[in-house]
């Protein structure tokens, strides 16, 4: 055993021969050895909130000395075998008073996790990046100024977090940390981005915010696994046109910047949530708007907006719309389309065409009011057509084909059509559509010329119908990464929807399911799976922590007797939905915490 030979080359008295001052007594006597007698079984120490100005060597020589229970006793049980003590790989220093961190550090080289934030940190030592196995470094809430270039030796760093300092610029090699999914560097005095993020091709979420940017890198949008970026409260006049092209970008805070026009986003389909609020907008376009097919928030409070377009009602899943403390009169009847908005907020404009009583009842009470004002000339389509709304009745529907050209959108919607018309389909000839809207329908089977669409449709919207099954054709649609089947009556799924290898989204909502659809495991490239309100009893966290890219996992109200321990070892979830469940454990008070909390939960009970 190569590290019990390490630790008996020392003396248990080792950490204290240097001539040891009042100072590292006071600190020595701050970490009771049964602490550090703790450690050395479980490789875990904390150390938080002890008022400690400086680590004992004790503590920094923790695999190395001889513990002192190896010269006492002579005889002991199982619990008392020293030589079978564990390397330290978990050190939690925050909450303290310290200045410095020792190049003693270098001494513990099994660290996976160091936590020093909130301290009085002024600089981090070389010797940080001689812990080649580190994957988490929490250096928040101290008086950092600069990062030493070695920190990017670190090949395995997952999360790093250096918000609220004091710095002032990041090495040029800061993209040698290729492992790094998390970087928090908001509330610094940062001014420039290194060219080299663009080697950060693992990074998950990257926070800017509170710095004094100018200007992003067009190098940023290499990182193509990014999905949130905040560049709240800066100094930002563009954005980089390059950044329409992360293809994985969910969520973008661009709020409290110098923007004066919103920009495109032809690449961004999976773009959930866009936050522009406190700019200098004046006017939004439709071309803004017509890719932002996935868009669920869109916040625009305190611009200088004066109206809205129609094609507003191209975001068919927008939920929350805000709008307050704009120069808004007027809005577009159409608005009142948008089915899944339950929130608008229109305070601070000047509203004329709204009475006050009806602004004052609320989101639903707005929308029912526009769509009370639609007449009949506004219904004309730009080919002279009547397009598809709420309120057409079968007999009326016509194809918008501006919608199809222009928009890439094949939508007929809520038509209460049992079948999907041939000209329908027959409509699209050679013009390549990238969505399709057949949802509040009464289909009892998807097309079979569905298959014809293969080469260029990413999203579909099947909601609302009557499937009870899905067909072979649609698992051939090879470039599908949005899937909508909620409200239906399917019970399980195909396994040859295994050939969608682009699929990141599947809303299965409102469904029959009692297990979970296996063949959800096997498409690495899902990020969210929406199965709440079905009747699933079980599901296997095993192959559920495969699905490395998975953020989202809802599976309210559902059969669900027990909820498996080892789903908290799936660290890559940011969203766990599990109220309204039979189980007993977790417990409400615990779910109503958040994900983080339910997963370090469920970690704490994994049988050891």
């Amino acid at each position: 055993m190569p590290g019990a030979r390490r630790r008996g080359a020392g003396n248990s008295l080792a950490g204290f021969r240097r001539g040891a001052g009042d100072g590292e007594a006071s600190a020595a006597a701050a970490v009771p050895q049964g602490l550090i007698r703790a450690a050395r079984k479980s490789g875990q120490l904390n150390l938080s909130g002890r008022e400690l100005t400086e680590i004992p060597l004790h503590v920094w020589r923790i695999n190395l000395d001889t513990p002192e229970e190896a010269n006492q006793n002579l005889s002991f049980g199982a619990a008392d075998r020293w030589w079978e003590q564990t390397d330290l790989i978990k050190l939690n220093l925050s909450s303290n008073k310290l200045q410095c961190l020792s190049d003693d550090v270098k001494l513990l080289p099994a660290l996976t996790v160091l936590d020093v934030h909130d301290n009085q940190l002024k600089s981090l030592p070389s010797a940080i990046g001689l812990l080649e196995n580190l994957q988490k470094l929490n250096v928040s809430h101290n008086k950092l100024k600069d990062i030493p270039g070695e920190l990017t030796q670190l090949k395995h760093l997952r999360s790093l977090l250096l918000q609220h300092n004091e710095l002032c610029h990041l090495p040029a090699e800061f993209g040698q940390l290729i492992s790094l999914e998390e970087l928090d560097i908001s509330n610094n005095h940062i001014s420039s981005i290194p060219t080299s993020f663009a080697f950060l091709t693992n990074l998950v979420r990257l926070n800017l915010a509170c710095n004094q940017l100018r200007s992003l890198p067009a190098e940023i949008s290499a990182m193509k696994s990014l999905k949130q970026l905040d560049c709240t409260k800066n100094y930002l006049e563009k954005i980089p046109p390059e950044l329409a092209n992360m293809v994985s970008l969910e969520q973008l805070y661009l709020r409290r910047n110098k923007l004066c026009y919103l920009p495109d986003f032809p690449s961004c389909i999976s773009l959930k949530e866009l936050h522009v609020g406190e700019n200098q907008i004046e006017v939004l376009r439709a071309e803004h708007l017509k890719h932002l097919n996935s868009l669920c928030v869109l916040e625009l409070r305190d611009n200088k907006l004066k109206s809205l377009p129609d094609e507003i009602t191209i975001l068919q899943g927008l939920e929350r719309l805000d709008l307050s403390n704009n120069d808004i009169s007027s809005l577009p009847c159409k608005l009142g389309n948008l089915s899944q908005l339950n929130f608008l907020a229109l305070e601070g404009n000047p509203l004329r065409t709204i009475r006050r009583d009806v602004l004052q009842k609320g989101t639903q009470e707005i929308l029912k009011y526009l769509r009370s004002k639609i007449q009949d000339d506004d219904l004309i389509s730009p080919n002279g057509e009547l397009p598809v709304t709420a309120m057409t009745l079968p007999s009326q529907s016509k194809i918008n084909l501006h919608a199809i050209t222009v928009l890439k959108t094949l939508d007929y919607s809520d038509k209460q059509a049992a079948v999907i018309p041939d000209e329908v389909l027959n409509a699209v000839e050679s013009s390549p559509v990238t969505t399709v809207n057949f949802s509040k329908n009464n289909l009892t089977e998807i097309p079979m010329r569905i298959v014809e669409l293969k080469e260029s449709v990413c999203d579909i919207n099947f909601g609302f119908n009557k499937l009870s099954s899905i067909s072979l054709e649609l698992c051939m649609l090879h470039r599908l990464t949005h899937l909508d089947i909620r409200n239906n009556s399917l019970t399980y799924l195909p396994d040859e929807m295994e050939a969608l290898a682009k699929l990141q989204i599947i809303n299965l909502a409102f469904n029959r399911f009692k297990i979970f659809p296996n063949v959800l495991y096997r498409i690495p490239t899902l990020e969210a799976i929406l199965l709440g309100n079905n009747q699933v009893g079980s599901l296997d966290p095993l192959q559920i922590k495969t699905l490395d890219r998975l953020g989202t996992l809802d599976l309210q109200n559902n059969d669900l007797l027990q909820v498996p321990p080892e789903l908290g070892n799936c660290d890559n979830l940011r969203t766990l939905l599990l109220e309204g469940n039979p189980f007993r454990t977790p417990r409400a008070a615990i779910l109503a915490k958040g994900t983080a909390a339910v997963l370090e939960y469920l970690r704490s009970r994994i049988p050891t």
